[in-house]
């Protein structure tokens, strides 16, 4: 089914950023019902889930509004677009804290009021602050934990462990000669996590399955300086053309600089030890 068959069916939409697709927004997502589609306020600062990354977060439809192309609407505007878009819209979904039209100025009871006098057998679903372990989901939430290593912490607001897709660039060439071989990758849409090492799965090219890897990101210390970021497969040699994702699941250790090949290698060998046993349980 094509888009705009999809768009002229829909009965119910999501509205909002879905930076993440996080398990607060996979709440606003559980009140579509079976025409549903999920409307993407597209802000440009996405680094979770940019581009269409997020369409791998659900079974939905995703329609695309740029920010720039709609944020000069006022309230009645805004409505009368998804009125176009959406011809058969009974249902809009939002969370308690959103917000549209020009400076931000209109809230979910304006979007309410405005939606229902249009259609008064529609709906406006309002949903609370999703919380996990007593504490709010926020996609600024994931960032600080991505940003301090708290990879576990940010996988269970995710819902699943954080992944960054990136294309296959050259490394420095001395990983397979003096160390691990170790694909590397340019990953400049996502937000990658804090420098260090990571147990990690990778998926390669269009592979279906994920490989056991242990990862670094970061800057290079030890060698060259530069910032890399590069994965090693612990179940074989495994040849990658093009491009790979790599998802994070705990962290290992900071970055750390080793005065000696030697010292490094060892260190390198504790990681891989270290990932083996995180991930022997882990069904790949």
């Amino acid at each position: 089914m094509n888009t705009a068959t999809i768009l002229q069916n829909s009965t119910s939409i999501a509205i909002g950023g879905f930076d993440g697709m996080h398990i607060g927004h996979q709440e606003l997502f559980h009140h579509l019902d079976k025409n549903g589609v999920i409307v993407v306020i597209n802000t440009g600062y996405a680094n979770l889930t940019p581009s269409h990354f997020r369409e791998q977060h659900t079974d939905k439809h995703l329609y695309y509004y740029n920010l720039e192309d709609i944020r000069h609407l006022d309230g009645a505007g805004f409505i009368a677009l998804l009125k176009k878009d959406f011809p058969k819209l009974q249902k809009i979904v939002v969370g308690y804290d959103f917000h549209f039209g020009k400076d931000r100025r209109y809230s979910y009871e304006d979007l309410k009021e405005l939606f229902l006098k249009e259609n008064e057998n529609g709906e406006v679903v309002i949903v609370k602050e999703v919380k996990h372990h007593n504490d709010a989901v926020h996609s600024h939430k994931i960032r600080h934990k991505l940003s301090i290593g708290d990879i576990k912490g940010a996988n269970e607001f995710l819902g699943y462990n954080y992944t960054i897709c990136g294309n296959k660039i050259t490394g420095q060439g001395i990983g397979a000669k003096e160390l691990v071989a170790t694909i590397n990758l340019q990953a400049k849409e996502f937000l990658v996590p804090k420098e260090g090492v990571y147990v990690t799965t990778t998926r390669i090219d269009n592979e279906e399955h994920f490989h056991p890897s242990v990862s670094f990101v970061g800057h290079r210390v030890s060698t060259d300086g530069s910032f890399a970021i590069e994965t090693h497969i612990l179940d074989g040699m495994v040849k990658c053309d093009e491009k790979a994702e790599i998802s994070f699941i705990a962290y290992i250790r900071e970055n750390q600089k080793f005065e000696t090949m030697d010292e490094l290698r060892e260190a390198i060998n504790k990681d891989i030890a270290i990932a083996n046993k995180e991930l022997k349980h882990l069904a790949l």
